[in-house]
């Protein structure tokens, strides 16, 4: 791949703009193992999306090589954020004030483009200029490259989280201290 281009898009309108761009890859990689989603999953992540590009702090990255290749994304969480609520931690620990800590909600990379360092580069790009003090996300625990990626990038597991919908999988919910990784 030659000299992949990164995009920053922080406004809602520019979000919605890329959005036709972003879906088919999600399906494409969401689609593989281990996660096999189909319509129904595509359709959550669509109407999530709508809702996290017109949240505070909200952050997409785009790579394009050619065509998009990848994608991260993520906001800060707010104080009435549930993040927390299924995992039975300190309330000190799960205190939110729309400044302490930014969710990294997808890091997508196309299946050919893997292995390559995009997914590490997607992580902090989309984190630059980001001040909160922890980064946090959802990782599936069969997904174990990704898992690795995260160990590797300092991400401490704090707790099993499991979706309210039906059938929703497992999720391990992982810490990144800021201090710890600038």
């Amino acid at each position: 791949m030659e000299n992949p281009a990164f995009e920053t898009v922080t406004d809602a309108g520019g979000a919605a703009r890329v959005l036709d761009e972003i879906a088919p890859l999600y399906e494409r990689v969401f689609a593989e193992a281990p996660y096999f989603e189909g319509p129904r999953d595509l359709a959550d992540f669509l109407e999530g999306y709508d809702r996290f590009r017109t949240m505070p702090g909200f952050r997409l990255v785009l790579v394009r090589s050619g065509g998009l290749v990848g994608f991260a994304f993520g906001v800060l969480l707010q104080s009435n954020s549930r993040w927390w609520d299924s995992l039975g931690l300190d309330p000190e620990f799960t205190r939110e004030d729309g400044r302490r800590t930014f969710v990294i909600r997808e890091i997508a990379v196309a299946p050919e483009h893997r292995r390559r360092g995009l997914g590490r580069e997607l992580h902090a790009a989309v984190l630059a200029g980001v001040e909160a003090e922890r980064v946090t996300l959802a990782v599936r625990p069969e997904a174990k490259a990704a898992v690795r990626m995260y160990e590797a990038l300092g991400y401490e597991d704090v707790g099993a989280m499991t979706p309210s919908w039906d059938g929703a999988p497992v999720y391990r919910c992982m810490v990144q201290l800021r201090s710890e990784s600038q």
